[in-house]
């Protein structure tokens, strides 16, 4: 399938969940996290939840890393493509961006050569750890300045895709495990 028919798709299936649902989903999601060998690891890369789409709540998984004394990074947007990431501390200030992203306002910027693993919010992804987000491009600037070693996880509702993505760029960059209510899916 199509990167713009899958958007379209799973946007409205994430619509059709409540937030009770997505509330327990985000909780078996955290869960899940514990089964991937990532924890000798020192720089973790979130994104922080966008409420009004429906997505994976990500707050039960910071809270995770942060029981394992890890350093948590979150994302800033700084211009087309492009954004910062901040160490999230107990003094950090947020504010919601134009697409009602929670975004720190200041802080420790952490370059991308630091961080270990980055959990990326999706919509869809295939059998061969392809993901579709929302087409804006910045998980894909971002995770191309990371080193190779980088490990990728997307957080999803929903199973992989049965038919794989038709129209995948050599500059998006393929997850290395995906997390689903379900199952965690190893690429």
């Amino acid at each position: 399938m199509l990167k713009h028919e899958l958007r379209k798709k799973y946007k409205n299936l994430r619509t059709g969940i409540s937030p009770s649902q997505a509330s327990d989903y985000s909780l078996v999601l955290a869960n899940h996290v514990l089964q991937i060998p990532i924890w000798d690891f020192f720089y973790y890369h979130i994104f922080l939840s966008i409420e009004e789409q429906n997505e994976v709540d990500t707050l039960p998984i910071i809270t995770l890393l942060q029981g394992k004394d890890k350093h948590v990074v979150v994302p800033k947007v700084s211009g087309e493509n492009s954004m910062d990431h901040y160490l999230l501390t107990d003094g950090t200030a947020f504010r919601k961006n134009k697409w009602g992203i929670p975004e720190p306002v200041d802080g420790i910027v952490v370059s991308e050569e630091k961080i270990d693993v980055v959990f990326i919010p999706l919509l869809a992804f295939d059998a061969l750890g392809n993901r579709v987000g929302y087409g804006k491009g910045f998980y894909d600037a971002f995770l191309d300045k990371c080193r190779k070693d980088t490990l990728k996880i997307g957080l999803s509702f929903f199973g992989t895709e049965e038919e794989p993505i038709t129209d995948v760029h050599e500059n998006d960059m393929k997850l290395d495990y995906c997390i689903t209510p379900e199952k965690v899916y190893a690429f």
